[in-house]
């Protein structure tokens, strides 16, 4: 097991993530620190960092060495992004930081930079094609990429600190201000050539911290129900309700509507309108947001040599694996009752009725359906669902969490209470209630097959004779107690599949 703390260094705010290595190449988040800088406040007058802004983030890095410290972190990663990159002062600054901190600073190339986000996305997100769009202070990151190629990449010099200090002596009103600042972006994208040749398939994916505070306030104001940034789809419709309504506000007024953090209410109105130029550009109606960035993409790059000669092939899964590494949980059990219910998913097919994106679900909640016995047995169907709709998943958008949790609550029973139902509406359909239970009943029969977690029971072949579904299974031992187990589903199943349950 090894520890390892990143700082990331921003023109805005600098962060240090503390995470834990285990098992063959997993990790995991165990702390993390936030605080406002602002390195690169009025850094455009001379290009040199302030001494007011060296002394305060002096004094935040050493808050940050003592945390690692006390973690009793292996080594320290510290990396500097576009507000190092541009100062004059910066080898003065870097020494101090050694000297003061004992903090060895690695200022990023923009091609760097670039690679580790890449890195975070590829590696967090099932996005075959993607245009990602990082918000910095300073400066903003383009990254253009196809499956396991990246295409191009640009850093343009302007963030959501420089913007909003551009535009804040020119005597305009708010509205007035954010419109100056549309017009602005858009007028450097001309200078992109290649952004013109974005294929009509490709996906915006928006990283940093105003992605994650555009999330949240969406959150607060309209009640969603998950706690998860990564992988939300966000609708452009959705986004510009938002942005109309904090751009016309003075900053008094932003700072009261809930989820606006604190250090970012003044520049939220510049990074939203960075945002709204990209959507236009290129006709996006949705948007996907993302949790991992640079500081993942260290960790994939320089820690986890299994990602370095290619992106990760199953995303979902290695997410998965890294839970059940996580909570020593033992595979193999597990393992077979996936291996049952995808069998069982495919032969079934010409009952269940359901398309391909099911299985997935269905996968996603027989890897993880037994995860609330961490907390308890007695009732921990109930637990696994709370799991799976509050883990940190990568490879799964929030609709598919939502009904893998409670494909999971069912695999005892098909009961899932209306209350509990509807507080994801908006994210799942009335039609998903049926197949989730249909997807229940799967994971039960599969999960009894494997009673004696002696993997006794090796394959399955589905007949459909009249009003019967023949299950024949394929055995290397006595299968009496799997298939007692699995006939308790005789109800259920009849129910839903509208047919008898023989197993054979």
């Amino acid at each position: 097991m090894k520890r390892i703390g990143i700082i990331d260094l921003g023109s805005n705010n600098a962060r240090l993530v503390v995470f834990e290595l285990f098992g063959e190449s997993y990790f995991t988040v165990i702390d993390e620190y936030e605080e406002s800088v602002r390195l690169g406040q009025d850094m455009e007058k001379g290009a040199l960092l302030k001494p007011m802004r060296i002394a305060e983030t002096i004094k935040i890095l050493r808050f940050f060495k003592k945390l690692a410290d006390s973690y009793k972190v292996d080594k320290i990663i510290a990396v500097a992004t576009s507000a190092v990159r541009m100062a004059k002062n910066q080898r003065s600054f870097l020494d101090e930081i050694q000297s003061s901190c004992g903090i060895k600073l690695r200022v990023l190339s923009e091609e760097e930079e670039a690679m580790l986000i890449y890195r975070s996305v590829i590696n967090s997100l099932d996005v075959p094609k993607g245009l990602v769009v990082e918000i910095g202070g300073g400066s903003t990151k383009i990254v253009y990429y196809n499956r396991r190629t990246i295409l191009n990449y640009a850093s343009l010099p302007f963030g959501a600190v420089t913007l909003t200090d551009m535009f804040k002596e020119k005597q305009l009103s708010p509205n007035e201000q954010a419109i100056a600042i549309e017009k602005f972006i858009k007028k450097q994208f001309d200078a992109i050539d290649w952004l013109k040749d974005i294929d009509q398939e490709t996906q915006m994916i928006g990283v940093g911290g105003s992605f994650r505070n555009l999330f949240k306030i969406y959150q607060m104001t309209h009640k969603y129900p998950l706690n998860s940034v990564h992988n939300y789809h966000m609708n452009v419709d959705d986004f510009q309700e938002l942005y109309d309504m904090i751009k016309g506000l003075d900053l008094d007024r932003k700072k009261k509507i809930k989820g606006i953090a604190a250090n970012r209410a003044d520049i939220l109105t510049a990074a939203f309108a960075i945002i709204k130029s990209f959507t236009e550009l290129f006709n996006f109606d949705m948007f996907i947001l993302g949790r991992a960035g640079i500081r993942e993409g260290i960790i994939f790059q320089e820690e986890l040599p299994i990602s370095n000669d290619k992106p990760m092939s199953d995303i979902m899964q290695y997410s998965i694996d890294t839970i059940l590494a996580y909570h020593n949980i033992e595979k193999t059990h597990i393992t077979h009752v996936v291996h049952l219910s995808k069998q069982l998913f495919i032969q079934l097919r010409v009952l269940h009725k359901l398309s391909k994106s099911y299985l997935k679900i269905l996968l996603l909640a027989a890897n993880l359906h037994d995860i609330g016995r961490l907390v308890k047995f007695y009732d921990h169907q109930k637990h696994s669902c709370y799991f799976i709709h509050n883990a940190h998943l990568y490879g799964v958008t929030h609709r598919e969490m939502v009904l893998a949790g409670f494909v999971a609550s069912c695999h005892h029973n098909e009961e899932i209470t209306n209350a509990e139902w509807l507080r994801f509406r908006g994210i799942i359909t009335e039609e998903d209630l049926e197949n989730v239970k249909k997807l229940g009943v799967i994971l039960r029969i599969a999960e009894s097959l494997d009673r004696s977690h002696s993997g006794v029971v090796k394959n399955i072949n589905c007949d459909i004779l009249g009003d019967s579904a023949i299950m024949k299974l394929e055995v290397e031992d006595n299968a009496d107690l799997e298939i007692r187990s699995a006939m308790k589903a005789f109800t259920e199943f009849k129910k839903f599949f509208h047919k008898n349950l023989e197993i054979l």
